[in-house]
């Protein structure tokens, strides 16, 4: 059982390569009531870390560490246990930020935000909630909406967002249907459905519009 933090001293994981940031959040984590904070530099210490540590009651960590991805950390900690995972990045981009959630962060926090939003939206999850800063949320708002080309915005679905995103990538029907267990005919249906969305069958101006609603990278 995770204690709960009101009533119990709890763990933290802090991953960041800037020392000074690292110490100011522990510092800051400590004054909350933290009674262990571990701290990492990298992708790689950070699995170290977890490792050696086990699932802690709260991972607070940069997207843009110097050995690897974020998101994938998030990932990696979501599937080993770890409760509850607060980004504190320096982008605002809106493909991070839906990444983020979508890898099972349950707060999205900027790096320039004041102190007291940033311990709010850690209060906030260590009670069980989620939190957005305040300046990324009209981006989740907007979901996976994309204005098509008579800029009407179109809603499109998770899966849609995935094989756009591998078209982007540059990948052919028959590619994104290997990496997706999907066929080529299913991958040729999906296009044709964003396409009839977005209001256009080219391929490169449904990545540009997608691109554009930041929906994909």
């Amino acid at each position: 059982m995770v204690p709960h933090p009101r009533e119990e001293l709890f763990s933290v994981l802090v991953v960041d390569d800037h020392p000074l940031l690292r110490e100011a959040i522990a510092a800051r984590l400590t004054q909350m009531g933290a009674g262990t904070v571990h701290e990492a530099a990298t992708v790689a210490e950070a699995r170290a870390r977890a490792l050696a540590t086990g699932p802690c009651d709260l991972a607070i960590l940069d997207l843009g560490l110097p050995d690897g991805s974020g998101i994938e950390l998030v990932t990696e900690l979501r599937g080993h246990g770890w409760p509850r995972i607060v980004v504190l990045a320096s982008s605002d981009d809106p493909y991070a930020v839906r990444s983020a959630f979508q890898a099972g962060a349950q707060a999205y926090l900027l790096k320039s935000a004041s102190p007291v939003v940033v311990t709010d939206g850690v209060r906030r999850v260590l009670e069980g909630g989620v939190y957005a800063d305040p300046s990324v949320a009209p981006i989740l708002a907007t979901g996976t909406r994309v204005p098509g080309t008579d800029n009407t915005p179109r809603e499109l679905s998770a899966r849609e967002v995935e094989v756009l995103q591998l078209v982007a990538d540059g990948q052919s029907n028959k590619e994104i249907g290997e990496g997706l267990n999907l066929s080529a005919l299913t991958v040729k249906s999906h296009l044709s459905r964003i396409g009839r969305k977005l209001g256009t069958g080219d391929r490169a101006q449904m990545v540009a519009l997608a691109m554009r609603a930041g929906v994909i990278r």
